[in-house]
Order: structure tokens, then sequence, then C-alpha cells
């Protein structure tokens, strides 16, 4: 068993009978899922929440019950994967896509647990590209923007062709290296017409999971207790 493996096994312990649960996307998430449809088979009742299309094709074939976001007032747990977190528990997520609603989702969860292996831990956030959401009217001028502002944007694209989100917008992937303030830039790239969202997430997850040697270390928000 890997690591995300084991962070993502870690992650159903705390799942409740009767919860709503919100799905993340990715990789470590694949793994939850997993689990949790092993559970559910046993007998596990919850509702997930998902956050791409991605994750609702998985979950249905792992016969976990989902209802739409709007059906919901508020989700008790999200679990979700990130690219990249640091000590102060910011993060940057989407790398597959799903950025949007994936923060949609966090915002009305009561709880956000990260499931992560160690490389993903990292001191000082930006070595992975910081995914930006953008609409595609005018989406030349808006990565205009975005590079006059210093960013330096490149167009996502999969297969030579433009990629298009859930929500049939672009994507740009930021290629920044080093964040010095990640709440700072996150208001920077908001103040950008045409952009929707971006991936960085600002003191989010209660707990990240991180799976590392065979074990699972629990990182504790206290700021979020």
């Amino acid at each position: 068993m890997n690591d995300k493996h084991l962070a993502a096994e870690k992650a159903v312990e705390y799942i409740i009978d009767g919860m709503t649960i919100g799905l993340g996307t990715g990789s470590t998430v694949n793994f939850f899922l997993k689990k949790l449809g092993e559970l559910i088979k046993e007998g596990l009742k919850i509702t997930g929440v998902s956050s791409s299309n991605t994750t609702t094709s998985l979950a249905i074939s792992y016969n976990i019950p989902l209802i739409p976001v709007d059906e919901v007032k508020n989700i008790d747990l999200t679990v979700d994967g990130a690219d990249e977190v640091d000590g102060n528990f910011n993060g940057i997520k989407g790398g597959g896509g799903a950025l949007l609603y994936e923060k949609i989702i966090s915002t009305i969860s009561k709880k956000n647990i990260w499931i992560v292996d160690s490389s993903k831990v990292v001191k000082q956030l930006g070595k992975f590209p910081i995914p930006v959401e953008i609409v595609p009217f005018g989406y030349k001028h808006t990565l205009q923007k975005i590079e006059a502002a210093g960013l330096n944007p490149v167009l996502r694209k999969k297969e030579g062709k433009i990629f298009y989100s859930d929500s049939s917008n672009m994507i740009a992937d930021l290629n920044l290296e080093k964040i010095g303030n990640p709440e700072d830039l996150f208001k920077k790239i908001k103040l950008i017409n045409g952009v929707i969202e971006n991936g960085l997430f600002i003191n989010v997850p209660n707990l990240v999971l991180v799976g590392s040697e065979g074990k699972v270390k629990v990182l504790e928000n206290i700021s979020r207790t």
C-alpha cells in the first residue's frame, strides 16, 4: 500500500454514519472513493457531493449515493487532495482542473480534510503551477493582464487542444517557483477581470493527513478548531 493509499484509508476513520460527504478530485481521492464504496457495501450510510465529472463517474461505479450541491444546506466533511500544502495550511489545488467546484464545496463544508503523500508538503508554495480558471470570452486579453502582472501564465492544453474545465472555462497555469505571500497573491489574481477562480486555497483544511514511509501523520490546523 503506497503513501497516498494510506492517507486515503485514514480519512475514512473520520466518517460517521449519516454524514453528507464532499468528494474531492484526484489520484489520492480515488483511493478514498474505493474504500468508501467498500464501507457502503458493508452498510455505511452516507450521501456524497461530487466536485467533478470524473469523481461522479467513479462514485457511481462504487455505488456511492450522490446528491447535487444545491440540494444540501451544508456538507459535514469534505475529503480532497492537494498539489502542494505549506505549514500554514495554505495549498495549491486544481492540477486536475476541478479547482472551482472544489473551492465551492470546501466553503460550504463544516470540516475539510486533505489527503496527501509527503512529497506534497512544502516549506514554500509555488513549485507547482497555480491554476487560474478564466472565462473563454476575451481570454487572450485576460492572459495579457495576467502576464502584465508578472505571473507567467501558460494556457493549459491537453493532447494539443485547449483544456476546458467541467464548467466550460479555460485554465491558465502560473509558473512562479516561489510565492512569498499566498494570501496577497490570491487577492491579486482574483481582481483581474476575466478570472473566475484560482487554485490558491488559503487556510482551508482542518486536518492534513500525510502518508509517509508507511505511516500517516495527522497535521491539525489549530486556527480552525
